[in-house]
C-alpha cells in the first residue's frame, strides 16, 4: 500500500468520523448506534483476521491488553455517542485532539522514563486555555445541554488516553488487528448492556437511510480500516508527520460539520481550536521541528 495514500486515508476517516457519529444516532437511540457499529466492526475485523491468517494471541499480556483496550473503548465511545447528541460534530474531533496532551500527562504519572519538559508543560497549558475559551458560550457549542455534552466528551478523552497508557505499560506485542478484535470482543457485550438499559434492546422499526449508512461506515472504516491504516502509517512514517494528523483533522471536522450539517461555528470555537492546536504543536515540538529540518 502507498504510504501517502494511507496517510490521507487516516486524515479523511478521522475527519469524517465525528459527523458520522452524530448522523448515526439521528432517528435511533445512541446506544443502538454504537452497539450496531461495534458489532459490524467486530465481524469485519474477525473476517480480516481469518483472511490474512493472523493469529489471536491469548497469553497473559495479550489478554491484559485486550482488557485495557476494550474497557477504554467502551467507556470512551459510550460517552462520546451520548455527548454527541448535544454538541457540534466538529467539537468531537477538537476535544479528542487533546488526547496527546492528556496521554502525555498520564504517562508522566504511570510510565517510567517520562519527563516533563518546558515544551510539554507549555503545550498542556495552551490546551487548557483552549478549553476555557470553548467553554465560554454554550450556544456556540451546540445549544441546550452543550456543557454536559462537552464534559462527557472530556471524560471520554480521559478514558481513551488512560487505556493507551495502560496498554503501553502492559507492553504487549500482539498484531494491532488482533488487539482490535480482542478489544471489540470484550467491549461489545458491554455496549449491548447499555443498549438494553437505555432502549430495552429494541431494534428501531425504521432506521433512517443516512443513520444506517453512517453506522455501516463507522463499523467498517471507523472501527477497522481507520485503525489499520493508522498503525501502518506509524510504522512507515516519521513521528512529526504522524503528529500533524491531530492538527489537521479537527479543522477539517469543523468545516465538514458546518458545510454538511449546518453547524454554526463561532469565533470562540475557532479561537479555542487554534489554542488547542498550538498547544499540540508545542507539545510535539521536538518531532515537528525534526520534520521541518529534514524538509529543508
Amino acid at each position: 500500500m502507498s504510504v501517502p495514500a494511507a496517510y490521507l486515508g487516516v486524515i479523511l476517516i478521522w475527519a469524517t468520523t465525528p459527523l458520522a457519529i452524530k448522523w448515526s444516532a439521528q432517528g435511533t437511540d445512541f446506544s443502538f448506534a454504537v452497539a450496531a457499529r461495534m458489532a459490524i466492526g467486530l465481524a469485519v475485523a474477525a473476517l480480516v483476521l481469518v483472511a490474512w491468517r493472523i493469529g489471536l494471541p491469548l497469553h497473559r499480556r495479550a489478554r491484559a491488553s485486550y482488557a485495557a483496550a476494550g474497557f477504554g473503548m467502551f467507556g470512551a465511545m459510550t460517552l462520546t455517542y451520548w455527548g454527541a447528541q448535544y454538541i457540534h460534530s466538529g467539537l468531537i474531533s477538537v476535544l479528542f485532539g487533546l488526547s496527546p496532551l492528556i496521554t502525555g500527562l498520564m504517562a508522566l504519572l504511570w510510565l517510567k522514563g517520562e519527563t516533563l519538559t518546558r515544551a510539554k508543560l507549555a503545550g498542556m497549558l495552551l490546551g487548557l486555555a483552549g478549553l476555557v475559551v470553548i467553554f465560554g458560550d454554550s450556544h456556540e457549542m451546540g445549544g441546550a445541554h452543550a456543557l454536559a455534552g462537552v464534559l462527557a466528551l472530556l471524560a471520554a478523552v480521559v478514558l481513551y488516553s488512560g487505556s493507551l497508557v495502560w496498554m503501553k505499560r502492559i507492553g504487549d506485542d500482539s498484531p494491532p488487528l488482533a488487539t482490535t478484535v480482542g478489544a471489540l470482543a470484550i467491549a461489545l457485550p458491554l455496549f449491548a448492556l447499555v443498549w438494553w438499559w437505555s432502549a430495552g434492546a429494541r431494534v428501531p422499526a425504521a432506521v433512517p437511510p443516512r443513520a444506517g449508512a453512517a453506522i455501516v461506515y463507522l463499523g467498517v472504516f471507523g472501527s477497522v480500516i481507520g485503525f489499520a491504516l493508522y498503525y501502518y502509517v506509524i510504522k512507515h512514517m516519521e513521528t512529526g508527520k504522524v503528529a500533524l494528523i491531530t492538527l489537521v483533522t479537527p479543522v477539517l471536522a469543523l468545516l465538514l460539520g458546518s458545510a454538511l450539517n449546518g453547524e454554526h461555528v463561532g469565533v470562540r470555537i475557532w479561537a479555542g481550536t487554534l489554542l488547542i492546536g498550538l498547544g499540540l504543536s508545542v507539545h510535539q515540538w521536538r518531532a515537528l521541528s525534526g520534520l521541518a529540518v529534514r524538509a529543508r
